[in-house]
């Protein structure tokens, strides 16, 4: 029986400090409808701006996750993540009056918390799962660090950490299956290592900590008075401990609490893949630049297939649309320059053309004589003609109008072109056309293999 998505049933707050900016910071969670995903809105600044929870968006992850879309950013956002995440809510939208989301304990026990008191509630959309179906790693040899994800028909994750020290050791945690996030991970506490705490209060961060907000780490025995001192900047005295191990402020929830933490985040960054995962998650050392790198790994694969979904078919037993004299009709491209030989399909939104790529090509003599492959100005030409026949198949009497070039976006070349090749190319529109300006999203392929894809801007001018 195919799993709902689900949102939570009310509206909900929760008040507290970023841990970096030391910022009081209201945060509210918001229902959402189906396919809406996890979205950040800023209420505090003009319009209330809002940050799509993707990988994609994320600009700094060293002491945390930060997105940033359109200049505007919210940081430290993986315990929230984590909880909706790990609640299996699928979509909500959070609300903020800061930049940053408010630490709370260190974990995402509060957060688990406010999602239980909202309410969750079952939509009539299908959750739409990213299934693994090939190994996807992301590795940093220099700093020891291996993420892989296995093909597996349930969400899981395996995660050991090694800092070098003799209090911590090599930890090992372990998620069997998300039904257990709650009770075996949302509790479970960032964590610090004692040295660390003045240069980073030094550095500007970790303005709202509170030593009842980690657990401190100790490697050596230290001084009672260097205690007090650090102690003192954190605003929390009559702290004792001479022994190395654990801050004596506190006890450890469970024997690997450090561990179960950096699970925590891990969830919290794949959150940002913008949809539930079928996959197993082997982590070593990982952490937040390494978990949201492969975030955006898997949703390239995430694209990938979605775009092999939608690679158009060509069957050249069934008529075209618009031959080569009807295209004559529509274009004002001719020998040498008409590169397009038909068009198989054309709504009002989306066009596919067909090239087919010969060797008695003119430009092949040139290029290259000894290794013949079609020029990628071509292949964009050849893609902006096809454009140009969904717009000006639109317009009474085309001839009387031409196309131009105002930008080319995001342009890549995927694979070589050559003679013998079809070139089946999709151009489909990104927004609705106006004042004469298009905006088009394109893609070649050469059977099942894209082999050029880019966004492109033109103007339809009237011709003198």
């Amino acid at each position: 029986m195919a799993e709902k998505q689900r949102t939570i049933a009310r509206e909900i707050s929760l008040n507290g400090k970023g841990l970096h900016t030391g910022i009081n910071v209201n945060i509210t969670f918001k229902p959402a409808p189906a396919n809406h995903g996890y979205k950040f809105c800023r209420v505090d600044l003009p319009g209330k701006p809002v940050i799509d929870a993707l990988a994609e968006n994320v600009t700094e992850a060293s002491r945390g996750t930060t997105l940033t879309q359109s200049g505007v950013s919210v940081s430290t956002i993986e315990h929230v993540l984590a909880a909706f995440y790990g609640m299996q809510v699928d979509n909500a939208l959070i609300e903020l009056d800061g930049p940053e989301a408010p630490i709370m304990g260190g974990s995402s026990e509060k957060f688990v918390e406010a999602i239980k008191e909202a309410g969750i509630v079952e939509l009539k959309e299908e959750r739409n799962y990213f299934t693994v179906k090939q190994k996807i790693t992301f590795s940093d040899e220099e700093h020891g660090v291996d993420l892989i994800v296995y093909p597996d028909d349930h969400f899981s994750i395996n995660v050991l950490i090694d800092y070098n020290s003799r209090i911590l050791g090599n930890q090992y945690a372990i998620l069997d299956t998300i039904n257990d996030f709650e009770k075996e991970i949302s509790k479970c506490r960032t964590f610090v290592f004692f040295h660390e705490l003045e240069p980073l209060f030094k550095a500007g961060l970790i303005k709202g900590g509170d030593l009842d907000n980690a657990i401190v780490i100790m490697e050596k025995e230290v001084p009672q008075e260097e205690i007090d001192r650090i102690a003192k900047l954190f605003n929390r005295p009559g702290i004792n401990s001479h022994k190395a191990g654990i801050l004596n402020n506190t006890e450890l929830r469970y024997p690997n609490e450090p561990a179960r933490h950096k699970l925590l985040d891990l969830i919290g960054d794949l959150a940002l893949v913008g949809q539930p995962i079928k996959g197993k998650v082997v982590a070593t050392k990982p952490g937040h630049y390494a978990n949201t790198r492969l975030a955006r790994i898997i949703r390239q694969e995430i694209k990938k297939a979605q775009s092999k979904k939608d690679i158009p078919v060509y069957d050249p037993t069934v008529p075209p649309v618009y031959n080569y004299e009807d295209i004559k009709n529509i274009l004002p491209h001719r020998y040498p320059f008409l590169l397009v030989d038909k068009i198989i399909y054309v709504d009002e939104n989306k066009v596919v053309g067909i090239k087919n790529v010969t060797g008695n090509e003119a430009f092949f003599q040139g290029h290259f004589p000894d290794e013949p492959v079609m020029p990628g100005v071509l292949m964009i030409e050849a893609m902006a003609q096809t454009g140009g026949i969904l717009v000006l198949n639109e317009v009474d009497d085309p001839k009387k109008y031409s196309t131009y070039f105002l930008k080319i976006d995001k342009l890549k070349f995927k694979h070589k072109v050559v003679p013998g090749d079809t070139l089946v190319i999709k151009m489909e529109l990104t927004e609705p056309v106006r004042r004469g300006i298009v905006s088009m999203h394109g893609q070649a392929y050469v059977g099942n293999t894209l082999v050029i894809e880019g966004e492109m801007i033109a103007q339809i001018i009237r011709n003198k």
